[in-house]
C-alpha cells in the first residue's frame, strides 16, 4: 500500500482547478519537484478514478501572521534559545500540476481527499511510460527519499525521436558541466544497439568531432585510456550496474570509421587534428581511419558552402558562385584548385570595360576571392585522391550502410572550412537518400552536430547555404529519414525554425540569464531554477509522448575518453 502524505486543501484564494491542486503535508515529509502524487477522485456512475499530479512548488507556513511575530516568539530574537516563548504550528503545503486521470475525468479534485505517494506502476502510468511502443531507454528517474525511494527506467517511443511520428533532438547546456556530448552519445549508443538487435528498419550514424579528441575513440573501452585516472575509471565502473538495470549494453560503439583532415605533412606531425599521431596510425593500420580531401572536380558545385558565414543580402557572391559552377567565361574546363585560383585572379583585375568582368563587377570578384581564398589554401583542398584518401561525399553515397558510424574530425579546421565540410556531408546524405543506386541504403541517417550555434544561430546570415540546409533537414528531413541531433550551449541563440522542429528537447545545467529568455517561458519557474543547479549526468527532458517534462539521470559513457582534450 502506498503511503498517504496529506490531504487536498482548496481555499478561496488557492482553489483546486482542472490544471492544478494544493495539498497540505507534514513539515517533516521530504518531497521534491518532479515527484508524482495521486489523489482518489470521482468518476461516472459513482465509481472512482485516480488523478495524478507532479509536484511543482513546496511551501512551509506557520500560524504566525508576520515575520515579526516569529521574531517575538523566539524570545525577541534570541537565536540561542532552543524553545521560544511560543511553539508555532507549522505545515508544508504543496502545489501539484495535474498530469492525467485514469478515467479522463478533469473536474477539480475535491477538498479533503487523501494524497498518496505512487508505486512504480502509478509513476509509469502518470508519465506515459507504461507499455511504450518501440521503446528506447533515455535514462532513469529517481523519486522520493528514504524507504519510499524509487528508481524508474524511462523509455521513449523511438518513433517520436527518429520518426515517423516525431523527429530530431536538441540538447542545450553550459560548457563543461552540462555533459551535452555525453548524453547525446548515451542516446546514440542505445539507438545503435537497438538497431543491432531488432529486425525491421535500419540506421546509420554520422558524427562531427568539433572539440579536441572527444569522439575519436568511441569504439574503444574506457579501460584502454591512459588519461583517465583510477578514480575516473572507478566512477565509470560504479555506473556499469545502471546499464544492466536499464537493460541496455554498456559496450562502446561498434562498426566505427574515423575520417581525419588530409595533411601534406607526414602523419606523425598530424597538424590538422588534435588526435595523437600514434592513435591515428594504429586506426589506419586497422583500416578504421582514413584521410579526407576535396578535389575541385567533386567540389565545384559546393563552392557556395565556403560563403556560409558571409552576408550576401545583395546576391553578389551568389552570382560569382553560379558563374563558376556553370563553367562560364574563363572557368570553362577548370579542373584543379590551382587553375581555379588563377582564373579567379584574372577576374579581379580591372579591365577596359569600366571595372566589369563577365557581367559581374570586379569589386564583386575581389570580395568573392577574399572569402574563398583563405579556406582553399587548406591541405584538404587538393589536386587528386590517392589510395589512402577518400572523398566524404563518395564515402556516404557508396559506403554508408546500416549500423555504421562515421566520425568526421573537423575540430582543428578554421570556421569556414568546418562549414564547408559539414555542408558537403549534409548534401551527400540528402543525395544518398534521394537517389543512391544501391539496395543497402539505411532507412535512417542520424546526424550528430555539436556546437550547433556555429551553423544555426540567429547571427548566421539568412542567405547562408548551411542555414538553409539545416532548415531543410529539420523541416522535411523526417520524411526522408534524415534526423538531426543538435547540441549547443545556449538554446535561445538557435533559429526558431530549427529548434521548433525538434520533437525532443533536453535541458542541462544553464545560467539564470539564459532561463530568463522566451524559450523557457513554458517551463514552470521552479523547474527553471532547478536548471541552474543540475549536476552532470542529469537532464530535464521534454518529448511529445511524455505527459510531463521529467528530470532524468544517465550513467557515464564507457568508451575511451580524453578529459584533457
Amino acid at each position: 500500500m502506498t503511503k498517504i502524505i496529506g490531504k487536498i486543501s482548496a481555499t478561496e484564494k488557492s482553489p483546486a482547478t482542472t490544471e492544478d491542486f494544493f495539498f497540505w503535508t507534514d513539515k517533516k515529509e521530504i518531497l521534491s519537484p518532479f515527484d508524482i502524487v495521486k489523489v482518489e477522485h470521482i468518476a461516472p456512475d459513482n465509481t472512482k478514478s485516480i488523478t495524478y499530479g507532479v509536484i511543482e512548488t513546496i511551501n512551509h507556513v506557520t500560524d504566525a501572521p508576520s515575520h515579526f511575530t516569529s521574531y517575538i516568539s523566539s524570545d525577541f530574537g534570541d537565536t540561542d534559545a532552543v524553545i521560544g516563548n511560543m511553539n508555532r504550528l507549522g505545515m508544508n503545503y504543496v502545489k501539484a500540476t495535474v498530469v492525467c486521470n485514469t478515467e479522463n475525468v478533469y473536474t477539480p479534485v475535491l477538498d479533503g481527499k487523501q494524497v498518496s505517494l505512487c508505486d512504480d506502476e502509478d509513476i509509469k502510468f502518470a508519465l506515459g511510460l507504461k507499455d511504450v511502443k518501440n521503446p528506447l531507454v533515455c535514462g532513469y528517474l529517481q523519486m522520493y527519499q528514504g524507504r519510499e525511494a524509487r528508481k524508474i527506467k524511462v523509455e521513449l517511443n523511438s518513433n517520436f525521436l527518429i520518426g515517423p511520428d516525431g523527429a530530431h533532438l536538441n540538447v542545450s547546456g553550459i560548457s563543461g558541466l552540462a555533459a551535452k556530448t555525453s548524453y547525446s552519445m548515451f542516446l546514440l549508443n542505445a539507438l545503435q544497439h537497438k538497431f543491432c538487435t531488432e529486425d525491421g528498419s535500419t540506421a546509420a550514424f554520422v558524427f562531427f568531432n568539433v572539440k579536441g579528441r572527444d569522439l575519436m575513440a568511441i569504439d574503444e573501452s574506457y579501460k584502454t585510456s591512459t588519461e583517465l585516472t583510477k578514480e575516473d575509471k572507478k566512477k565509470i565502473e560504479n555506473d556499469l550496474p545502471i546499464y544492466e538495470n536499464l537493460g541496455i549494453s554498456s559496450e562502446p560503439f561498434k562498426n566505427v570509421r574515423y575520417y581525419y583532415p588530409y595533411s601534406k605533412d607526414a602523419i606523425w606531425e598530424n597538424v590538422q587534428s588534435y588526435a595523437k599521431p600514434e592513435d591515428v596510425k594504429r586506426q589506419k593500420e586497422n583500416h578504421k581511419a582514413f584521410s579526407y580531401k576535396f578535389t575541385y572536380e567533386k567540389s565545384q558545385d559546393k563552392l557556395d558552402l565556403l560563403l556560409a558565414n558571409e552576408d550576401d543580402s545583395t546576391g553578389t557572391l551568389e552570382s560569382c558562385v553560379n558563374f563558376v559552377i556553370n563553367g562560364a567565361g574563363n572557368f570553362a574546363g577548370v579542373n584543379k584548385w590551382s587553375t581555379f585560383v588563377e582564373k579567379l585572379d584574372e577576374n579581379t583585375r580591372t579591365s577596359a570595360n569600366g571595372g566589369q568582368k563577365n557581367e559581374i563587377l570586379v569589386t564583386s570578384w575581389r570580395k568573392f576571392k577574399r572569402c574563398v581564398s583563405k579556406a582553399i589554401k587548406n591541405d584538404i583542398f587538393s589536386k587528386v585522391l590517392t589510395n589512402s584518401e577518400v572523398d566524404l561525399a563518395d564515402e556516404i553515397q557508396n559506403n554508408l550502410t546500416a549500423n555504421q558510424v562515421m566520425v568526421i574530425d573537423i575540430a582543428r579546421l578554421d570556421e569556414n572550412t568546418q562549414s564547408f565540410v559539414f555542408g558537403s556531408v549534409a548534401r551527400a546524405i540528402y543525395d544518398m537518400k534521394l537517389g543512391a543506386d544501391r539496395d543497402n541504403v539505411p532507412d535512417k541517417v542520424i546526424l550528430f552536430v555539436d556546437e550547433l550555434n556555429k551553423y544555426a544561430s540567429t547571427d548566421i546570415p539568412p542567405s547562408s547555404p548551411i542555414r538553409r540546409q539545416l532548415l531543410e533537414i529539420t523541416e522535411r528531413g523526417r520524411s526522408l529519414g534524415i534526423i538531426l541531433f543538435g547540441v549547443e550551449q545556449f538554446r535561445s541563440a538557435i533559429i526558431d525554425r530549427v529548434k521548433g522542429n525538434c520533437a525532443t528537447n533536453a535541458y542541462g545545467r544553464t545560467n539564470a540569464i539564459e532561463v530568463s529568455k522566451p524559450d523557457y517561458k513554458y517551463i514552470p519557474k521552479v523547474y527553471q531554477n532547478m536548471m541552474t543547479r543540475l549536476s552532470p549526468g542529469e537532464y530535464i527532458i521534454s518529448n511529445p509522448a511524455l505527459r510531463s517534462i521529467v528530470n532524468i539521470k544517465f550513467p557515464r559513457p564507457t568508451y575511451k575518453q580524453f578529459p584533457n582534450g
